[in-house]
């Protein structure tokens, strides 16, 4: 009896021993876990989606090798420290959106990028979507809440600079990323009602304006191709159309890995990037998807309940924000992916193909966790 009740002991201290490493790392355990997984599934995915292609398959898991390191270092520094240098990255970011305007690198008729010959091509509207929400909340988190109309003006003026800048690249589906990364911060600082509700009624004349004096024909034909896909079969709408059918096709069950005929046989477009649901749907049905949704609705569960310990105001902000931003960038993907909402160019998280986006996103993840495993130890802000 004793020798049990010993090791009983004994596996409790080891569990505390191995809780306290990670506390120590400040490394929340859960994302971690979970971001481990999708980066697992993510390259499972994009061979496939790819055809069998190493090269891309490399840059991927560079990419994912190299977001885990930043993610791991940013997890060491106080929610505090970040505050301070805030300001300036706000400024630093404009900056660079401002360097895209004059100088970028323009490919498939978009300026985005930044391109440093022999070195790295980078999209610095990417980086906007941690700054942003983090300049709003450190904004806010200095002055009483609910925010007063002067401090709503004053984070209105912060979000729409950096908005305009990107949708001038033109990258609609960014900017409406970052407009919505900052709104929640405003959201979740006690916005009241009456604004709310005047900000929705705003939508219908400014998206009115917009279609007549900012979006291009392309983003127009965008819109119309999602209303009546059919109309246009071999042209606009045969993205859409060919998504449809590729989810359609998988069932409940799906094909089997690398057994779906609409990417393999290139009828669908993009399929290693905006597209890549599609994929995954047709060679591995609804079971896949719904395995997959499962898995992001941990991670955002994860990063509500850090939003919720959160013991300083401008970690809460920013948590909050994150989370919600991240399951925007979820649910429009497959929403344009699915024909439930126009297509805008959004990346599936984790999934899909690229390097920019998948760094920062894992970089966001890297601030939750600082937000989560500094909170024993710090002030409110």
């Amino acid at each position: 009896m004793n020798s049990n009740f010993d090791r009983s002991i004994s596996d409790e201290d080891v569990f505390k021993r191995r809780a306290t490493l990670l506390q120590r790392l400040h490394i929340d355990g859960w994302l971690l876990l979970i971001l481990l997984a999708l980066a697992a599934g993510s390259l499972f995915v994009l061979y496939s989606a790819s055809g069998k292609n190493w090269d891309l398959l490399i840059k991927q898991g560079s990419s994912f090798a190299l977001g885990m390191v930043g993610m791991l270092v940013i997890a060491q520094f106080e929610p505090r420290f970040m505050a301070r240098w805030v300001p300036l990255a706000y400024v630093f970011g404009v900056g660079l959106l401002v360097a895209v305007e004059v100088m970028g690198h323009t490919a498939m008729g978009a300026t985005r990028w930044i391109n440093i010959p022999g070195v790295i091509r980078f999209q610095p509207s990417e980086f906007m979507k941690i700054i942003m929400p983090a300049t709003i909340a450190w904004y806010l988190s200095r002055h009483n809440l609910p925010p007063k109309l002067k401090h709503i003006v004053v984070s209105l003026v912060l979000i729409l600079m950096p908005f305009v800048l990107i949708l001038k690249q033109p990258d609609l589906g960014t900017a409406l990323l970052i407009l919505a990364s900052g709104a929640f911060v405003l959201f979740m600082a006690g916005l009241q009602w009456r604004w709310m509700i005047g900000a929705v009624a705003a939508v219908v004349p400014i998206a009115v304006a917009m279609w007549f004096f900012v979006l291009r024909e392309y983003q127009k034909q965008r819109v119309l191709t999602f209303l009546d896909p059919e109309s246009d079969p071999l042209g606009t709408g045969w993205n859409i159309i060919q998504s449809k059918a590729a989810i359609g096709s998988g069932g409940v069950l799906g094909k089997g890995w690398l057994l779906g005929t609409q990417s393999h046989l290139d009828f669908l477009p993009e399929s290693h990037t905006d597209f890549i649901i599609a994929v995954l749907s047709e060679e591995f049905g609804l079971v896949g998807v719904c395995i997959l949704l499962l898995v992001y609705l941990l991670l955002i569960g994860r990063g509500l309940f850090i939003t919720a310990q959160a013991q300083t105001l401008f970690g809460k902000l920013l948590a909050g924000s994150l989370t919600m931003t991240f399951f925007v960038y979820v649910f429009v993907n497959i929403g344009m992916v699915s024909g439930l909402l126009p297509v805008v160019g959004v990346p599936l998280p984790f999934i899909s193909y690229g390097g920019t986006h998948l760094v920062t996103l894992l970089s966001g993840f890297g601030i939750l966790m600082a937000i989560q495993t500094h909170r024993k130890w710090i002030a409110q802000v």
